[in-house]
């Protein structure tokens, strides 16, 4: 059986549908992970849980360890992750409240971690890796777990977006209404600030990767309406609750 790791976002830092069996802390070659990966079950289902952006949203985008919360899950036994992403809809399907399923991404961050393969032989010997790997990033989404990702969505009745395009960036401040219009002249349909370096980051590691977006809000620019940080964070709240409520289901049907 495929151990699936939900890495949860911004407004899912805790999992309390999750029957815990251990909260597992500890340091990895790459420093410390987020917090706590709460190891357990979800309706019979192994399961485990990692709070991108720790307990109460400790860590911003920029300042998150993406390689140890990766690390320390390959180290558990995790198979395929899930990962759930807040974003900015920047498409015209890609409105507030609507759960999209990307299937590329486009990285703008800078200066963050983003590779295990960094030429530290010696560290990466002692991991079992190689001292370099130019992996294939064509597919940065497992097709075969957005396949099923997909195929649940649709016989569940829930509506969602199975396609797009993810744009990446630094954070932690929003974007300029000039930086959106960017964006979507490069081909993205929303942007985020979490999804690089993580989806490569697993991909080295060999592990199925998908995100599940979660749009909260028109980018900059995009709609005439102001941006208010109360209205996000309670379009986040409600999805987020929405979402978790599935995950029995889904993770049985994976």
């Amino acid at each position: 059986m495929s151990l699936t790791a939900i890495i949860g976002g911004s407004g899912f830092d805790t999992f309390e549908e999750l029957s815990v069996t251990d909260a597992i802390f500890q340091d990895t070659p790459y420093g410390s992970h987020s917090g706590p990966i709460l190891q357990g079950h979800i309706s019979n289902n192994p399961c485990l849980f990692l709070p991108r952006h720790g307990v109460g949203h400790r860590y911003p985008p920029h300042i998150v360890n993406y390689r140890a919360n990766i690390w320390m899950l390959k180290q558990l036994g995790a198979s395929q992750i899930i990962s759930f992403n807040v974003v900015g809809g920047i498409g015209r399907t890609m409105s507030p409240d609507t759960i999209v399923i990307p299937e590329q991404i486009i990285d703008y961050t800078a200066n963050r971690e983003h590779t295990f393969f960094d030429g530290d032989q010696d560290k990466l010997l002692e991991q079992g890796l190689p001292p370099v790997e130019h992996i294939d990033f064509t597919h940065p989404y497992s097709p075969e777990l957005r396949k099923k990702l997909i195929r649940f969505f649709y016989e569940q009745g829930i509506d969602f977006v199975g396609h797009g395009v993810y744009g990446c960036t630094q954070g932690p401040r929003l974007e300029s209404a000039a930086e959106v219009e960017r964006l979507k002249r490069d081909g993205c349909d929303m942007v985020g600030m979490t999804g690089m370096p993580e989806a490569a980051l697993a991909k080295e590691l060999g592990l199925d990767y998908v995100s599940v977006a979660i749009v909260v809000n028109w980018a900059a620019g995009v709609s005439d309406e102001s941006l208010s940080m109360i209205d996000i964070m309670n379009t986040v709240k409600k999805n987020m609750k929405s979402i978790k409520s599935q995950l029995p289901d889904l993770l049985k049907f994976l």
